[in-house]
């Protein structure tokens, strides 16, 4: 299995209700580093997943929708308890769709992707699945 990373952050602002959370229930900031690793079983006709540009350019431009905003003012997002597990996949998603839609030759020849979000240098979180075809 052959795989690429791209890699690029967020500074987001939320709330985390419910005691589990601890202090992390009161509003409060947090920068994500956001890795993308994309999986393929085989390399394409110029021995490449895909172009490391296009997909840092495709992480760069889905991170936009989540940087520098509090979350939970995000329509989108009403009522949803923002952590780290669901920005992994709700991540994972909007790239998929992304590729999807407009770069489908490339979206097909992926196996999986997978979405990082490090908090702190002992702490992250991923979401990792086969792309759906």
């Amino acid at each position: 299995m052959y795989s690429i990373t791209v890699r690029n952050n967020i500074l987001i602002a939320h709330s985390l209700p419910g005691d589990v959370f601890g202090p992390a229930q009161n509003m409060h900031g947090a920068t994500y580093i956001v890795d993308a690793e994309f999986f393929s079983v085989n390399v394409n006709k110029y021995n490449i997943i895909m172009d490391l540009g296009l997909v840092t350019n495709i992480l760069a431009e889905v991170l936009k929708f989540y940087s520098y905003k509090n979350l939970d003012e995000v329509d989108e997002f009403k009522d949803i308890i923002t952590s780290t597990e669901f920005l992994a996949k709700d991540i994972y998603e909007r790239i998929c769709n992304r590729l999807k839609k407009d770069f489908n030759e490339d979206y097909q020849t992926l196996h999986k992707l997978k979405i990082t979000l490090t908090e702190s240098n002992v702490a992250w979180a991923s979401f990792e699945k086969e792309i759906d075809k």
